[in-house]
């Protein structure tokens, strides 16, 4: 597996660079595992061994999310994750997936004052596979 996937599917790279801001467990939602996810974001990676861990893992991890999560076509996961880890407060990856009520709720709301986003963070995975079926005709 290199680090740049066919389209639409999770990637190596994307992983890493959410792994740098690991203590927020962008790295292991991502991926699909929301418990460890939650732990690291509780725990801030659980104070940074966990994170050192991960260095490691994410291929592997990466590799399963893709089994778990293939790539349909018109939403990309990874465009997806970036927008919610780095925008996510704003409902910017709402407003790509084509949920705009929720995105405005998020952008004057703060992500629904940080709950929406963790809520975000444990289900957008399965929001992007909503997203693809509402989107195929």
């Amino acid at each position: 597996m290199g680090l740049i996937p066919e389209s639409g599917q999770h990637s190596v790279l994307v992983a890493y660079v959410m792994w740098l801001f690991g203590f927020l467990g962008s790295h292991r939602f991502y991926v699909g595992r929301p418990v460890s996810g939650t732990i690291w974001f509780f725990t801030l990676g659980l104070l940074g061994i966990g994170w050192i861990f991960d260095l490691f893992a994410i291929p592997r991890l990466v590799e399963t999310a893709n089994e778990k999560f293939p790539a349909k076509g018109r939403y990309d996961y990874n465009v997806a994750w970036i927008l919610l880890t780095f925008l996510g407060l704003f409902g910017v990856h709402q407003f790509y997936l084509g949920n705009w009520i929720k995105g405005f709720v998020w952008l004057l709301t703060a992500g629904f004052f940080g709950l929406g986003l963790l809520y975000d963070f444990w289900t957008l995975n399965q929001q992007v596979r909503t997203a693809e079926a509402r989107a195929r005709p």
